[in-house]
């Protein structure tokens, strides 16, 4: 069963791919939200953490917030996903042993230069951005310090960190350049399952 769900998530995360670009519409936000919310349901049927079940589904969540029109639906995303990161750190730090400074830098400096590059450009969504970059940050180190037999979620934390970098460009530095920003939607998209889908296998698989 949890295999045919596994190949389900991702025939609907590659056909959002083209989708990506396309103007808000429920079908689009409803092909978007699958393959998230199934992994969420692959993660219960697996009996897996119920922090990692949280954070899918809120995940998931985010997805079809941030799939529909609108600054306030862009903030309930933004909170979906900063409460599933939330779910993501409490899970890893239960199984990191030991903390090295050398991961904790490189996260530090791309939160403060966040505040150089990208929150100036966010207007009102200043103060929500702050709380993402410094959640997902903190998730990340975490992540990238987990015992070598969970690497998977660690390359998972870092492919999210990544397509949320592409996202943050594309929404608040791009502007109108629409070819650079349909190309950074095919990328983030295609990194943001694959870091859930990494986050996950490497809890149940």
């Amino acid at each position: 069963m949890e295999m045919w769900l596994w190949g389900v998530a991702t025939i609907f995360a590659l056909s959002y791919v083209p989708l990506s670009s396309q103007p808000p519409a429920l079908w689009r936000s409803g092909i978007k939200t699958l393959p998230v919310a199934l992994l969420a349901v692959i993660a219960g049927l697996s009996h897996a953490p119920l922090l990692l079940i949280a954070g899918l589904a809120l995940s998931a969540f985010g997805d079809w917030a941030l799939s529909r029109p609108g600054e306030r639906a862009f903030l309930i995303g933004l909170i979906g996903f900063a409460l599933g990161h939330l779910c993501y750190l409490g899970l890893f730090v239960g199984h990191v042993e030991n903390l090295a400074l050398w991961t904790v830098l490189p996260f530090v400096a791309l939160a403060l230069s966040t505040e150089v590059w990208l929150t100036p450009h966010t207007g009102a969504l200043k103060a929500p951005v702050r709380i993402y970059v410094l959640l997902i940050c903190a998730m990340a180190v975490a992540a990238v310090n987990l015992p070598a037999e969970l690497r998977f979620a660690s390359l998972g934390a870092v492919a999210f960190v990544a397509s949320d970098l592409i996202l943050a460009i594309q929404m608040f530095r791009l502007g109108k350049m629409r070819a650079l920003s349909t190309w950074a939607g095919y990328v983030l998209w295609l990194l943001y399952v694959a870091a859930q889908a990494l986050i996950l296998g490497a809890f149940v698989l």
